[in-house]
């Protein structure tokens, strides 16, 4: 099991480094939030524990870039105790949260409840229907079966991005904020427009009736949600 560390103090990162080496992890490290990105490409690790407070890239950066290729867990780890940054920290995609100073007790237990949930997580290929249309993710195919045909579903690279997030959270409400850092990038946060115009697109490709979305829901002022059938 390979976690990577990153926080910009030194202390921290070697006895995080010694504690969980013991406990029979690889630990990857990193100092900077742009050290944390490249380490995370190249190790490609099962968790992640990420301070937020990081030169360069700050920890907030460092979540939204990595949920634009992975699921794998992020724990934060952070001296910031207030409401309003955990809360921002867990929509940007990590999650579970832990403040400075923590026992390590706490810390071990957190990251076992994390890497309990890879298994389920490496062996989830989610399929599912909109109507007569099945998505099936690991197959990165989209079939209309009306009729009982078999018809192939053609969507661009954008398309399948935007719609593997809506699969992987169904029920959920997807907020703009993260569909745009997760498709596009932190620098495209803002720019709703590309999500109204590729929603289009889906709609046109996989809804009975696009002009009114049954499966595929705008939340005003919030984001989508993609609803299945009961």
């Amino acid at each position: 099991m390979r976690i990577l560390i990153a926080d910009d103090d030194p202390q921290l990162l070697r006895a995080l480094r010694i504690t969980l080496t013991s406990k029979g992890y690889e630990i990857v490290t990193a100092a900077d939030g742009l050290s944390a990105m490249n380490a995370a490409v190249d190790s490609r690790p099962d968790v992640f524990l990420l301070d937020l407070g990081m030169p360069g890239l700050d920890g907030l950066e460092v979540i939204q870039g990595i949920r634009g290729w992975s699921e794998a867990p992020i724990l934060v780890v952070s001296g910031r105790a207030g409401t309003a940054d955990k809360v921002e920290a867990l929509d940007a995609g990590a999650d579970d949260y832990i403040t400075k100073p923590f026992s390590v007790e706490e810390l071990l237990a957190r990251v076992r409840a994390l890497t309990r949930r890879l298994p389920q997580q490496e062996a989830a290929s989610p399929v599912v229907s909109l109507g007569a249309v099945v998505v099936d993710l690991a197959a990165r195919s989209a079939i209309d079966t009306a009729g009982g045909s078999r018809d192939q579903i053609r969507l661009t690279p954008t398309e399948w991005s935007m719609l593997e997030v809506l699969v992987r959270k169904v029920g959920k409400l997807v907020t703009r904020q993260t569909l745009l850092t997760q498709i596009w990038g932190t620098e495209h946060a803002k720019d709703t427009g590309y999500l109204r115009l590729y929603m289009s697109q889906l709609r046109k490709k996989l809804e009975p009736d696009p002009g009114r979305p049954r499966y595929l829901l705008t939340e005003a002022g919030m984001g989508y949600r993609l609803l299945l059938d009961e």
